[in-house]
């Protein structure tokens, strides 16, 4: 039998090579070398998204001064799209192409330098030939002065902790890189060797986190069953005041308040932040849609599932911390009541179903504007409560014996580890129903393509508990305007669906010069004396033409539930409550 592949051309070799002459400018130099060409033409592409966070970014833009060098002569590069550059390659077996990336946006999924510390946020920094993205390449980093450590989940070569190796671009994009004296303590999960890279300094103590950090993993990993990795990196950013996460295969990046550490509050904020951002290594980033990968790092990737991406995983980062005892079941309930009180006082929740707002991310998640509020939810936010919803019910019909855990496993069994592949919509549901043990038609019509509103005591009282509002009775009057305030002038800044100021005409950018004919620098206090049905005069400038716009009062719509025990709790509702917060007797 005659072997195709032995006269096969050997596939191009692809090296990169960092250096920062410049750090203190925030640019990276960058020269890529590939060998090994036969090729007629070589188009040079980069990223125009992360994976993970679902939106254009464009970040070609930060892209300059491309040049491209062959025996030693410079040679002729076209860009042909905003994200692609065209070399005619024929009879060249060797290109170097060198060019600068600007880095200077601080966020976990944009790269970011300074004199301090690089952190490569890989998509935004590489540059990858056209029909390669499954050849390997190297990395070599040459540190600009003082830097001293490298923390990322790609493998060094020859222990060599600046020189890295990554076996294809997916896995590339998929490892940031953080560079510079980040302070870095470890510990070890069943054979699993996890890094923690503290960038910024901090009011963390290091024992404890690794202590806590360590069992999250651990429950974490029982769900599914085992831990994919062999070992796993936590950067993380430690500022003034810092927030936000981006799930990586082996590693994540987490944005924290330094001095947050050393309150209560502070310390659980980032222990659900970790136990999320972890929680994904499964979630999304093996078990996932469909539509989420391959990828296509040149368009948008469209899936209706962020809710169960993102949404559950944001339901496990607190019940998580919470079955680790590492919170009451107070605090808990009390986090749930907060994730409601957002749903129920967003006016969005009545426009935009879970479905929609997943496969609108690309459009309207990650480009909120004033009226954002007003047409729009969160899949996080409603994906956590469907999530809760959908344990307590799996729980209550099983009598404890499942949970959504046993969901998460089989999806994770039957789709990631079987089938090698991710799921669709219909499949997700399959499983689901395969643990409930019913169909969830009406399920799906009503809370993720429809906009029924949720049914909380339904399910909250399959654990003894139920919600209550403590607004409810009251006559508070309402004008539904946000502002903002510059010097002693007054500006409109966000105007509530239904409200008062919607009714009657009230603009965001309208400048409030007055109330009832009376010149005003502040609003505190203006519904003091108000009642729902009152006449409120503003004087406003709009667009600097003076106008006069009149508000009748209402009564205000907001709820603010807490969520409490029933005076009496079953047999059966005290089995699910001690299965979903694990409460001991």
């Amino acid at each position: 039998m005659t072997n195709t592949n032995a006269n096969a051309a050997p596939a191009p070799q692809i090296s990169y090579t960092l250096t920062f002459p410049e750090a203190q400018a925030h640019y990276v130099e960058v020269e890529m070398h590939i060998t090994g060409l036969n090729q007629q033409n070589l188009d040079l592409k980069m990223p125009v998204w992360t994976p993970g966070s679902y939106l254009v970014r464009e970040f070609s833009k930060n892209i300059e001064s491309l040049t491209a060098k062959a025996n030693g002569n410079a040679i002729p590069v076209l860009k042909t799209r905003k994200n692609i550059w065209h070399i005619d390659s024929q009879g060249l077996s060797s290109i170097t192409i060198k060019y600068k990336v600007y880095a200077f946006e601080i966020s976990v999924r944009t790269s970011f330098i300074d004199a301090s510390h690089a952190f490569l946020s890989s998509p935004d920094i590489f540059i990858y030939p056209d029909g390669m993205l499954q050849q390997p390449a190297t990395i070599h980093i040459i540190p600009y002065k003082g830097w001293q450590t490298v923390s990322t989940s790609l493998e060094s070569v020859s222990s060599d902790q600046f020189t890295l190796q990554s076996p294809n671009y997916d896995i590339l994009f998929d490892s940031p890189v953080e560079v510079g004296t980040q302070d870095v303590f470890g510990f070890d999960v069943d054979g699993v060797k996890y890094q923690v890279a503290m960038v910024g300094g901090g009011s963390y103590n290091k024992d404890r986190l690794a202590k806590d950090m360590a069992k999250i993993v651990v429950e974490e990993a029982a769900i599914y069953g085992e831990n994919p990795n062999k070992h796993y990196t936590f950067i993380v950013h430690n500022y003034l005041k810092g927030g936000g996460g981006l799930e990586h295969l082996s590693s994540t990046c987490l944005g924290a308040s330094r001095d947050a550490y050393s309150t209560e509050g502070g310390y659980q904020n980032f222990l659900q932040l970790a136990a999320h951002e972890h929680f994904h290594l499964w979630n999304v980033k093996r078990l996932r849609p469909i539509a989420l990968g391959p990828f296509d790092y040149d368009n948008e990737n469209y899936t209706t599932n962020l809710w169960i991406a993102e949404g559950f995983t944001a339901y496990y980062q607190n019940i998580i911390v919470r079955r680790l005892h590492l919170y009451e079941p107070e605090n808990y309930l009390n986090l749930l009541a907060n994730d409601i009180n957002t749903l129920e006082n967003q006016p969005g929740a009545g426009v935009q179903s879970l479905a929609e707002s997943s496969y609108d991310a690309w459009i309207k998640a990650y480009r909120p504007n004033e009226n954002s509020n007003n047409t729009t939810i969160s899949y996080y936010n409603k994906g956590a409560l469907i999530g809760m919803m959908l344990d307590l019910e799996i729980i209550h019909d099983t009598k404890g014996a499942k949970s959504l855990d046993d969901v998460m496993k089989y999806m994770y069994t039957e789709y990631y580890k079987t089938k090698k592949r991710g799921y669709t919509d219909d499949e997700f549901k399959q499983g689901l129903e395969l643990i409930a043990g019913k169909k969830l038609d009406e399920f799906y019509k009503k809370y993720i393509y429809g906009l029924t509103p949720i049914d909380y005591n339904k399910y909250l009282e399959y654990a003894g508990y139920k919600i209550t509002d403590e607004y409810a009775g009251n006559n508070y009057p309402a004008v539904g305007f946000g502002i903002a305030t510059s010097g002693t002038h007054i500006y409109v800044t966000s105007v509530i669906r239904g409200s008062s100021a919607w009714i009657d005409g009230l603009n965001v950018n309208d400048e409030i010069t007055g109330v009832n004919g009376s010149p005003v620098t502040t609003l505190n206090g203006i519904l003091n004396d108000k009642k729902p049905g009152d006449k409120m005069i503003l004087n406003i400038n709009r667009d600097a033409l003076p106008m006069t716009i009149t508000l009748t009062i209402l009564k205000s719509t907001d709820v603010k539930y807490k969520i409490e025990a029933l005076p009496d709790v079953t047999s059966e509702q005290l089995v699910v409550r001690k299965k979903w917060l694990k409460i001991s007797d």
